[in-house]
């Protein structure tokens, strides 16, 4: 018996509908639930779709002089800069192996490596041998590294007791803290550093998978943006917990800093995981992964990021806490700058274990797309993407 023609036209339209939530879905990240109800992340990951370079006129090696020793070169004030030390040189030499492969040995910018001692020659020569770039060795001076006179170094010990007994990493490491202080708020104070405007931050331990064929900090110069990132996070709240009531008492007395088109809903999302913004009295605790930045100094060295640091600097919890440099960059970005100029390098496939931003491209190799991390499944609910793309963009 045929079937009769407005049930065949209504079969037709839920098939084309069908096919049109499923191309919606794959096509840009969903969420489990939106707007004021509660959502669970993704579930539709934007690095599974195909991933293209940023649109719009991007710098090249064959289009312009980037020679390594060129007095007339494209590039602009930059450098790639890394905080290491001796002992990690051969953690440190595929890193730096993978980032030349992948992408500097076209463009040639400098490497400056910082110490809190002198490099070895070995570490020197190594270094250099990997690239054809002008590598510089920097020691960090002892005012930057020291621990300010102001921290009671028995209340330190006391505190750093406690947050290890709570099984929290490195809380009684000395250096740990003078390090994380050190990222947060004197690395663009260097020296070696005050005739240069952008950096790109490696570390030991990590990996580049992705062939990037234009120059990132022309993009970052061209477009105004100010923080370039890869991995996005929830911390440890027990590492944190007067950071946020800190912050607001900085804005409370400086309202005037708060950017018009802030990414505060991010900073203060309860939705993803409440135990965090619970525990760290306000703050969603999501940053971005600060092992991996391209950054504009200039926002650092700004009169708001300059007296939001020292207000911090002044309560004592790089010491009696552990406050990281990436939350603290986070928030500070969240807070005073625009999101727009906030971008997401979905296209440098990039992995600091356990975690990865992997895209879909034929530019990559040994990653898997949209892969977020290796190792146990608990690992799936650190990633904070879901609130960035809920409340900020995919951009």
């Amino acid at each position: 018996m045929a079937v009769a023609r407005p049930i065949r036209m209504l079969s037709v339209a839920c098939v084309v509908l069908l096919i049109f939530l499923v191309f919606q879905m794959r096509r840009s990240p969903s969420y489990v639930g939106t707007g004021a109800s509660p959502y669970n992340g993704m579930t539709a990951d934007p690095l599974k779709d195909p991933t293209g370079e940023p649109e719009g006129h991007l710098w090249r090696a064959d289009e312009h002089d980037y020679a390594p020793d060129s007095t007339d070169s494209a590039r602009t004030n930059a450098a790639i800069i890394s905080l290491v030390r001796n002992e990690e040189l051969n953690e440190l030499i595929p890193s730096m192996r993978d980032l030349e492969r992948t992408w500097n040995h076209k463009f040639n910018y400098p490497w400056i490596f910082f110490n809190d001692v002198p490099f070895t020659e070995e570490f020197k020569k190594r270094t250099q041998a990997e690239t054809k770039a002008k590598c510089q060795y920097e020691l960090v001076p002892k005012e930057h590294w020291d621990v300010p006179s102001s921290i009671d170094m028995n209340l330190f010990k006391e505190s750093a007791e406690l947050l290890k007994e709570k099984g929290l990493q490195y809380a009684d490491k000395i250096s740990y803290h003078k390090m994380c202080r050190w990222n947060s708020g004197m690395f663009y104070k260097h020296p070696a550093l005050k005739d240069y405007r952008y950096y790109w931050r490696v570390e030991p331990k990590v990996q580049f998978f992705c062939d990037v064929d234009y120059d990132v900090f022309r993009f970052m110069e061209d477009r105004n943006m100010t923080y370039g990132f890869t991995i996005n996070l929830f911390d440890a709240p027990e590492s944190i917990p007067s950071l946020w009531p800190t912050t607001q008492e900085f804005l409370a007395a400086n309202p005037s800093y708060l950017s018009d088109n802030n990414m505060m809903e991010w900073l203060t999302d309860d939705q993803l995981r409440p135990d965090h913004n619970r525990d760290a009295h306000g703050y969603s605790t999501c940053h971005f992964w600060s092992n991996f930045e391209i950054g504009d100094m200039e926002f650092f060295r700004g009169d708001k990021y300059s007296a939001y640091f020292d207000y911090l600097d002044h309560a004592g919890g790089f010491f009696y806490e552990r406050w990281g440099d990436a939350p603290v960059h986070s928030i500070a970005l969240g807070l005073f700058e625009d999101k727009n100029k906030v971008h997401w390098f979905r296209d440098i496939g990039y992995r600091h274990i356990p975690y990865f931003n992997c895209p879909n491209s034929p530019k990559c190799s040994a990653c898997t797309p949209g892969k977020f991390y290796d190792g146990a499944s608990f690992l799936a609910k650190e990633d904070c993407r879901p609130s960035y793309f809920k409340h900020v963009g995919t951009h």
